[in-house]
């Protein structure tokens, strides 16, 4: 490979790296308007109150503003519903005709105004990188189409993203909403790892010469799909404490979690589970890898990262659900998942190379 191939090869590494770690930067934020209650500090999108840059009092806003921007709303539902019923979606489309709490409309509060903008800045900002990721990828078409392929995809990914976003605006954060919104986040950190673990065989990495198991990577592979469910069970579980502390007027935390019910029951049981297996994967990538390789380091830090997982779990279900460990609690699962990813990408480069020279 010549010296600007290799260059370009790793410019793009570059941006993409960073890119990933906007989109986890992304969640945090996410993870923040959600614990502080900011969701709907905007209550229209893209704009902000209409405007580029959000007002800081409500002096600057008409006196009806609330029953503008709910008009404005309802009308983006009813565009939302008739496209789910086009698509056969009935029942959900009916949900959200008859759900209430749609048309229930904030009073304008500048702090959880300006928290809500940020997390639009950040979104923005990844959008750009998203396109750079693309322009970079076009280069490497003649050597790896795979990369430019699905760096296309994650931009067509972000568009939708920022539409689901729309949604959960104009449905007043609808809950199954929220849910799809998180699951299509960590659908977008997969496609950016896969594209960065390709493009690093490019440049300079080649596999380690390690026996390891196809046992190993298939209990990692059960690992990834759980924690996937776990963090799917999790945001549900959230949206309950939502409801629960909206209808106790945000008082009594410590009775939130004992009123969630077997949904927390289930979610925190799961993360025994998920320790279980994952100390199993542990003992084989211990026994079967180099101790300074990539995949022993990893694994490491996959380990630690599921110990604070749950130790921020204890700590919401012990302490009251306290409200900066919310945000937390949700990038750690994110990285867990994007830490399993790496691990099933490596290990499957290491087979490969063994397969290759046997």
């Amino acid at each position: 490979m010549n010296l600007n191939t290799n260059n370009t090869i790793n410019s793009f590494r570059r941006v993409n790296t960073i890119t990933v770690i906007a989109v986890y930067f992304l969640i945090l934020v996410g993870g923040i308007v959600r614990s502080t209650g900011s969701g709907m500090g905007c209550p229209d999108w893209p704009k902000c109150f209409g405007s580029l840059v959000p007002p800081t009092n409500v002096d600057q806003l008409p006196s009806n503003y609330q029953d503008i921007y709910l008009e404005k709303r309802l009308a983006k539902n009813e565009r939302f519903i008739a496209t789910l019923e086009k698509l056969g979606f009935n029942d959900a489309a009916e949900k959200i005709s008859n759900d209430k709490s749609i048309l229930v409309e904030e009073e304008f509060n500048p702090i959880k105004t300006w928290i809500e903008y940020l997390n639009r800045l950040v979104g923005v900002v990844i959008g750009l990188l998203i396109i750079l990721t693309v322009w970079k990828s076009l280069p490497i078409w003649k050597i790896d189409k795979t990369i430019p392929i699905l760096s296309i995809t994650s931009l067509i990914l972000v568009l939708f993203i920022g539409w689901i976003g729309s949604i959960v605006v104009s449905t007043n954060l609808l809950q199954w909403i929220i849910t799809l919104h998180m699951i299509l986040a960590l659908v977008l950190v997969g496609l950016l790892i896969i594209v960065n673990h390709r493009s690093s065989k490019l440049s300079f990495r080649q596999g380690v010469n390690m026996d390891v198991p196809t046992k190993v990577e298939w209990i990692l592979i059960i690992g990834i799909i759980l924690m996937f469910i776990q963090v799917v069970l999790g945001t549900q579980v959230r949206e309950q404490i939502d409801i629960i502390s909206e209808s106790m007027g945000n008082m009594l935390r410590d009775e939130w979690v004992g009123l969630v019910g077997m949904n927390f029951l289930v979610h925190r049981s799961f993360s025994l589970l998920l320790l279980g297996i994952h100390l199993l994967y542990f003992f084989w990538a211990f026994k079967y890898t180099l101790r300074k390789s990539q995949v022993n380091l990893w694994s490491q830090v996959l380990i630690g990262l599921i110990i604070l997982e749950i130790a921020t779990g204890m700590g919401m279900a012990y302490f009251g659900i306290p409200a900066f460990l919310q945000p937390i609690h949700l990038l750690i699962g994110s990285l867990i998942v994007g830490v399993q990813l790496i691990l099933i990408l490596q290990l499957r480069e290491h087979r490969q190379f063994r397969l290759n020279i046997n």
